[in-house]
């Protein structure tokens, strides 16, 4: 038991254990009995595991103290937070630590000097939107000092609300269309009128981009929701408090509602109804050269976006060369779209998706079986479960979500006719045969699995590059057995998912750098992927949302290429079996690939992390299916 007074960051003794897969009790199977340990894995205690978790204890207790996001006092604390870990991280010996210790060591400090960053990256988009939101510090510090428990000054409080209220409402007018000014969005992110934070609304219509007010509105949702909180705390329970602040309280909160809907109906040109059902225009947030650079320097990967975006092409002219000769084998030539087209027209009738989910999960479950690639524990195969996925969510995510769960998007009762039919199209059974796996086992149900029984100190490090990289890795790996996909409709499939992947990092990293739209992307899937046009948008949508970092889009492929290296370089060489090297990258943790490789490979390690890893450099050729002979 950790002693919570006195636990500081300290060096302890190297200790080497070897631990079972199925430490640290075997869990049973469906009839109670407990499977025979099946493999030894090495592994080594981590000085740091300790550190790591009172790391991510305080982060916890400092998120529900400070639970007004973006407020001044959040911000400085969190910075204050993040500095002072770095401090004390950098009092460790480095030196005298293990291979683990200092895997764990580094990977905190690029967590922590990549949280710092964010924080740099949030102060700048603060103020880019500061002209919009000037009353935004103000209503977030009234959270702070209920959490500081602060007397309060009724009668000031109720004035303070109204001042507000009465800019919130100055702000608006500006752009409805009763005034003489244009509400004209441009792409100019420089306001004509700049005030400070809490100062009176600007005169003159602000000139920001549609990513700006967009950006804007969602945060006016955000402080609308704080604010609520706050109010229904001393609402009631002080007499004085309602008696004071209700009126003005009911009218900023009104005032603030038609405030974003006005940003996002006059600015960015959504309909009243578009938030509601994950319709109208797709905007998105670009993060420009800078923020991709330094996001690629969290994920360790010594590339440029745009060396990145030509591996992209590369696997997709590989993807394409197959998928014309699976094309060919059922008789349409080089006409991949054709193919394709049949391919997606053999959905199964509406209320059968379940049946099929569920042989797709087994059949990939028994192939497994047949080999002995990686361990999946009785109770791993037991325990997931399947659901539905709402039509509104569908919209956003119209294929497979995973995980704990297999989320099934397809189509209900109360969707158009055409949405129906996309939909059905884009999970057609040779689509799904390559991705239930995906989700489920050996995928990220497996993945969650494992990271909730070994070195779960790590989760805090996850990362698309592991986690999606890892489930993207198993369709790799299964393609280069020749013996999943046996038909050509199946390996049609499967490339239908790798075209995507090489798609998603060439539309999201052009997004990011300005050199592509949203609508844009739309129309690459379309064109080079041969999307369903509702399931690209959804597709794009839900990459541009802000649901995910930036880099998550890419990360499929980037993480898988990457774990493909690192197979030819461990397994491929002879030092691993293919079971070791599976079960010690799920027993691991989640982190970024570099130091993935760094632990099985024991790579040198400074505090700065690991040489740079160009992994492209050492990635196995693609491997082609064999052209079928004519007989």
């Amino acid at each position: 038991m950790i002693d919570w007074r006195t636990l500081t960051l300290r060096v302890a003794c190297s200790v080497a254990v070897v631990v079972t897969l199925a430490a640290p009790l075997p869990a049973q199977d469906a009839k109670g009995a407990v499977p025979p340990i099946v493999s030894l894995v090495q592994q080594t205690t981590s000085e740091l595991e300790d550190v790591v978790e009172r790391f991510g204890s305080d982060h916890s207790s400092l998120a529900r103290r400070y639970d007004a996001d973006q407020s001044p006092a959040q911000r400085t604390r969190m910075r204050n937070f993040y500095e002072g870990w770095r401090a004390r991280l950098r009092e460790h010996d480095f030196d005298r630590l293990s291979q683990e210790g200092r895997v764990d060591y580094v990977l905190l400090d690029n967590y922590l000097r990549h949280q710092l960053a964010i924080l740099d990256r949030e102060q700048k988009q603060r103020s880019e939107t500061v002209v919009l939101l000037p009353f935004a510090d103000r209503l977030l510090a009234l959270q702070d000092s209920r959490r500081n428990l602060e007397n309060i000054n009724h009668s000031a409080l109720a004035r303070a609300l109204a001042e507000v209220a009465k800019q919130v409402d100055s702000l608006r007018a500006l752009f409805e269309p009763a005034t003489t000014r244009p509400a004209v969005a441009s792409t100019d992110t420089t306001a004509r009128a700049r005030p400070a934070a809490g100062s009176a609304a600007p005169t003159v219509t602000p000139r920001v981009s549609r990513t700006i007010a967009n950006r804007a509105a969602d945060d006016v949702d955000r402080i609308r929701r704080t604010l609520t909180g706050w109010y229904r705390f001393y609402d009631g329970y002080d007499p004085l408090f309602t008696w004071w602040a209700r009126d003005p309280y009911r009218k900023l909160d009104s005032s603030l509602v038609r405030y974003g809907r006005t940003l996002r109906e006059r600015v960015v040109g959504m309909r009243p109804t578009d938030l509601a059902q994950n319709t109208g225009p797709i905007i998105g947030d670009p993060i420009g050269i800078d923020g991709l650079k330094e996001d690629l320097q969290y994920e360790m990967i010594p590339y440029t976006p745009e060396e990145l975006i030509a591996i992209a092409e590369r696997e997709y002219a590989f993807s394409l060369a197959e998928i014309r000769k699976a094309a060919r084998q059922m008789g349409f030539g080089d006409d991949w779209k054709a193919a394709m087209e049949k391919v997606k027209n053999t959905y199964v009738e509406p209320g059968k998706q379940p049946e099929l989910i569920r042989d797709l999960a087994r059949q990939a479950e028994a192939f497994f079986d047949q080999h002995d690639w990686v361990t999946i524990p009785p109770l791993a195969r037991e325990d997931w479960n399947m659901e539905m996925m709402a039509p509104e969510r569908q919209r956003l995510a119209p294929f497979f979500l995973g995980g704990p769960m297999i989320l099934v998007s397809y189509p209900t009762a109360d969707m158009s006719d055409e949405e129906k039919l996309m939909s059905m199209r884009g999970n057609n059974p040779h689509f799904s045969h390559a991705t239930v796996f995906h989700e489920l086992n050996p995928g990220h149900h497996l993945q969650g699995f494992m990271a909730d029984r070994y070195n779960t100190h790590r989760q805090m490090f996850r990362t698309p590059f592991w986690n999606e990289g890892n489930a993207l890795y198993w369709e790799m790996f299964l393609w280069d057995t020749g013996k999943f996909h046996v038909s050509a409709e199946d390996r049609i499939g499967a490339l239908f998912w790798r075209m995507h992947r090489s798609a998603r990092i060439i539309f999201s990293l052009n997004f990011h750098l300005g050199k592509m739209t949203p609508d844009q992307a739309v129309q690459f899937l379309v064109d080079p992927v041969n999307f369903e046009r509702a399931n690209a948008e959804g597709e794009v949508r839900r990459s541009f949302s802000g649901q995910y970092s930036p880099l998550y889009q890419a990360a499929y492929m980037l993480g898988g290429l990457q774990m493909r290296a690192l197979h030819r370089e461990l397994v491929a060489s002879g030092k691993m079996t293919n079971r070791q090297f599976h079960d010690a990258i799920l027993q691991g943790g989640p982190m970024p690939v570099t130091m993935v490789r760094a632990r099985l490979a024991t790579i040198p390690l400074t505090r700065e992390g690991a040489a740079p890893w160009r992994f492209a450099d050492q990635l196995p050729p693609p491997v082609p299916f064999p052209v079928p002979v004519q007989r």
